[in-house]
């Protein structure tokens, strides 16, 4: 019987990862109905992150398993995609001078935030840099292991960023005037049930085939490129019921917020002055860029401040869904810095991070 079970290609969860689960989708789906019922920007991702961080913080084990992980990031691209239109894609020929200078903005605000981490919090160099580079978590992680950075003060300072942006964001584009103040209905019109098949029988398709060959957020970038050419063509007409999307949106910000299941208030409470001024840094920093390509293009600044704001790129998107930003010039700078961060820290860190023989000493 042992041989037999450890050959199932499929194990079912535990009931502990069973009810964590609910927990989790509970608890966000409650603080993003209470966020939207009071007409907070960015409502269902921005309450369902913070009430799912306050919980995960006060100690509930919150996580959702990697099969509803990769379910909502389906969802959330199906939705993007379906805001595509013909215009969006004639403005493509705009996006290489904001994206070149998105590349410059990612670098000083990674030298800036690094450089303050080492003067007033006394970091080490490799750490610092890792800290301070915004987005592709998941290649910073390797690296700081690799390296033997430190792995808590790192995953401290970049997820506070990815919070304070996402629950920030919304509110401050509101009060500046550039954003509507409540979440815009996005599409009234759903797609016919045949249109949905095929939305949703495009989109797996493309997310294996990109996750295949190894693209940066497969699910989510290959759900919403399906999703785009069906609707830019004309093919379907209309997108996900408004469930669909608010199942997308709470589940990006639960997801966003379980992340503090992994940290020990001690270790929170050791870093958050270190992420705080980190973030203050990398906002300046941005904040320059952002004012330079308002005032030298066409561009929307909210859809500018949005592109340029050194957060992960999924809640980024999901922002720019909730909020009615253009999700393609959002997207195309995003998945540019994310490529430029995975290509360019490693080669940082070899430069000017502490070298193999100072972290096995």
């Amino acid at each position: 019987m042992k041989h037999i079970t450890a050959s199932l290609p499929f194990e079912w969860p535990s009931r502990a990862k069973l009810l964590s689960t609910a927990e989790t989708l509970i608890i966000g789906t409650a603080g993003g109905l209470v966020f939207l019922l009071a007409g907070l920007p960015g409502g269902l991702i921005s309450g369902s992150m913070i009430a799912v961080a306050i919980a995960a913080i006060a100690g509930r084990q919150l996580s959702l398993p990697p099969l509803l992980t990769q379910t909502v990031l389906v969802l959330l691209g199906i939705s993007l995609g379906s805001v595509v239109s013909r215009h969006l894609l004639q403005q493509v020929g705009a996006y290489p001078l904001t994206i070149g200078l998105l590349a410059l903005a990612t670098f000083c605000s990674t030298f800036g935030s690094s450089y303050y981490l080492q003067r007033v919090h006394g970091w080490d160099r490799t750490s610092a840099f890792l800290a301070g580079s915004p987005g592709a978590l998941s290649q910073i992680t390797i690296l700081a292991v690799e390296r033997g950075a430190d792995l808590p003060g790192i995953a401290v300072v970049q997820t506070m960023r990815v919070i304070i942006l996402t629950a920030a964001l919304p509110m401050v584009l509101a009060i500046a005037g550039v954003a509507p103040s409540a979440a815009p209905t996005l599409a009234t019109m759903i797609a016919s049930p045949l249109g949905l098949v095929e939305l949703v029988a495009a989109s797996l398709a493309m997310a294996l085939f990109l996750r295949l060959i190894k693209f940066p957020a497969s699910w989510m970038f290959g759900a919403m490129i399906a999703s785009s050419v069906l609707h830019g063509t004309g093919w379907v007409e209309g997108g996900l019921p408004d469930w669909g999307r608010g199942v997308a949106l709470v589940g990006i910000g639960a997801l966003i917020g379980s992340r503090f299941a992994r940290m020990r208030i001690k270790t929170l409470a050791g870093h958050i002055n270190a992420a705080l001024g980190s973030f203050t840094v990398a906002i300046a920093v941005s904040a320059i860029f952002v004012g330079i390509v308002a005032l030298t293009t066409q561009v929307k600044f909210s859809d500018v401040v949005v592109a340029f704001a050194p957060g992960a790129m999924d809640a980024m998107l999901a922002l720019a869904l909730t909020l009615h930003i253009d999700p393609i010039f959002v997207g195309a700078h995003h998945l540019s810095r994310f490529v430029f961060v995975t290509i360019a820290t490693p080669g940082i860190v070899h430069l000017f991070g502490r070298t193999q023989d100072d972290v096995d000493d």
